[in-house]
């Protein structure tokens, strides 16, 4: 055998010109120079074609006339499955069946062992022909990683298949990836997590129940049916959706839920302290405060302990929903509850607030249950906001006073929370006070003066 890549004499007039071993040739489909070795091709008669691919357009092809000698003698055995001859060389794969570990190849660069990870049979180097797999890929889009085994790779050899893919993704979102671009978006424009939380869940509910959010009309049949929903419901769902079409940059004609307004249910506080009394120590602490100060579970939740000023007896709210920051006074009853609460962490109260709430239902109804009183399973956190704003307006008469209690800016908010309840048929405690102490005492513990009697100041408190 001569030296590797010299030819008959006779034949080289026949032979058109090939590059040099030294000189790769360029791609015949983009006329690139960017070509990698991508094994050889071995004929009949023993000759052997080096097959070349394209780093630029991925382009597989030969040149049948380059002879490479490097065999000393011919195989001996072929894949019997496979018909060299007949085979597409410039797309198909060529394989082997058997593996021949005593034929070296020539003019290949020593790139030293390739140690694979664990769970290969057997290392590879890459420069011994018993190691030699015709059917790896060294070689990838410049875009893509070397010897990746994505599924971009496996497609090189078929472009439709790569058009195909390629289209594939700009396929429609997931209904997962939508809520998710749409509860960050929601953050981003400042909405109050409470509300971003809710909308998501609104919107998920109906997927599941057979929207599709990208469709107004499917969204719209979907509300329609949800006959387990109430009004109210309904109209938070249409303006979760239209809160989404906006992100989207869609638009729809929403339907019109009207909710019936109804009076909120306004306690009487012996109903509220017996709640407070059965419940456990963070939840009768938690109640408590809502009770005084009449913040919003949100608010109260979030307070801090350095938002409780213990010398002056005040508690500073931080607020919600655009409201008003404020100040309000509490009760030795509610320093003494807090105070029994552990101070490990800088707020308060700690955990999910939803998981919270759930335990507080839990117990609420069991005390409703001992105590044959179906009212006190009707208590709500916020009811209790409603209570107090109720309260505060019953004994001032001045809606001022409570708008800023409760942290409004708008008093139309404020004329929604208060309601003229009638209480001159419900029974009082009555207490009598003779020293300045004792009157501070009955006041802060949410007394009125009632008259004075022979120098005795008498308080009632309603039941």
């Amino acid at each position: 055998m001569g030296e590797a890549g010299s030819r008959d004499p006779s034949k080289a007039s026949d032979a058109p010109p090939q590059p040099s071993l030294g000189q790769p040739p360029r791609c015949p489909e983009c006329g690139s120079a960017k070509v990698w070795r991508d094994g050889l091709r071995h004929s009949a008669d023993g000759s052997t074609v080096q097959r070349w691919l394209c780093g630029s357009c991925g382009y597989r092809f030969s040149h049948p006339k380059v002879k490479l000698n490097v065999l000393p003698q011919p195989l001996k055995s072929l894949n019997p499955e496979s018909n060299f001859l007949d085979a597409d060389i410039t797309r198909g794969y060529l394989a082997v069946k058997e593996r021949y570990d005593s034929l070296p190849l020539q003019r290949c660069e020593d790139v030293a062992p390739h140690i694979p990870s664990e769970g290969t049979v057997a290392e590879k180097n890459l420069n011994i022909s018993g190691d030699y797999d015709r059917n790896r890929r060294v070689c990838a889009w410049e875009t893509q990683a070397k010897n990746s085994a994505s599924r971009e790779l496996s497609l090189m050899g078929n472009v439709a298949e790569v058009e195909k893919w390629v289209a594939g993704a700009t396929e429609k979102p997931s209904v997962a990836e939508l809520l998710v671009n749409y509860g960050w978006w929601m953050k981003k424009e400042g909405y109050a997590e409470n509300t971003i939380v809710r909308r998501v869940r609104l919107l998920s509910t109906l997927a599941k129940r057979g929207a599709n959010l990208l469709d107004p009309e499917s969204v719209k049949e979907a509300i329609a049916r949800q006959d387990g929903w109430n009004v109210k419901t309904k109209e938070l769902a249409v303006e979760a959706y239209s809160c989404f079409l906006r992100m989207v940059g869609g638009s729809w004609n929403p339907p019109v839920y009207k909710p019936t307004r109804k009076l909120p249910f306004i306690p009487t506080e012996r109903e509220i302290d017996q709640l407070i009394a059965g419940c456990n120590r963070k939840t009768a602490a938690f109640l408590q405060l809502l009770k005084e100060t009449g913040a919003r579970c949100g608010e109260a939740w979030s307070l801090r302990w350095t938002d409780i000023d213990f010398d002056n007896k005040l508690v500073k709210i931080i607020p919600e929903k655009g409201g008003e920051p404020r100040a309000v006074k509490i009760s030795d009853k509610l320093i003494s509850m807090l105070n029994s609460l552990p101070k490990g962490n800088p707020k308060i109260f700690n955990g999910s607030l939803r998981h919270f709430a759930r335990s507080f239902r839990r117990q609420r109804l069991r005390i409703a249950l001992k105590l044959q009183n179906d009212r006190i399973n009707k208590i709500t956190f916020h009811t209790l906001r409603h209570w107090k704003a109720t309260m505060e307006y019953y004994k001032t008469r001045d809606i001022l006073h409570v708008m800023k209690l409760l942290g409004h800016k708008d008093i139309k908010n404020t004329l929604l929370y208060t309601q003229l309840v009638n209480f001159e048929s419900s029974e009082y405690h009555a207490a009598t006070a003779r020293t300045l102490e004792e009157v501070v005492k009955l006041v802060e513990a949410g007394f009125e003066f009632h008259c004075e009697v022979d120098g005795v100041k008498v308080f009632r408190k309603r039941r």
